[in-house]
């Protein structure tokens, strides 16, 4: 039993899980874009090719998705789409998604 004031373990306030978790770093940031993404657009997810602050201390994150329409075997002649995820500084909401590039896998960076 607890004392009156304290909190058994193994709960939390309802403070705690009525707010969204704040992104901590970097890695969180591309995490969450990633998820974020896969609301937005059914398109497999091929990878996170770049995560930086803005000067909002929010995160841009370049996704890399695999263009279904477009997909072809092989595999190497897939078309691909860089999208960029732009998240606010606390709770990481999506505040802009837009396609980047599309560029054929394998091809040379320009």
């Amino acid at each position: 039993m607890t004392a009156p004031g304290e909190r058994r373990r193994g709960t939390t306030s309802a403070s705690t899980t009525t707010r969204e978790r704040a992104v901590g770093g970097a890695r969180d940031a591309a995490r969450h874009a990633a998820d974020v993404r896969s609301e937005l657009i059914r398109h497999p997810l091929e990878g996170v090719s770049a995560v930086c602050r803005n000067e909002d201390d929010g995160w841009l994150v370049d996704v890399d998705v695999v263009v279904p329409a477009a997909a072809r075997i092989p595999d190497s002649t897939s078309l691909l789409a860089t999208c960029e995820a732009e998240l606010d500084p606390g709770a990481g909401a999506l505040l802009r998604y837009r396609r980047l590039a599309r560029y054929r896998r394998g091809a040379q960076d320009q």
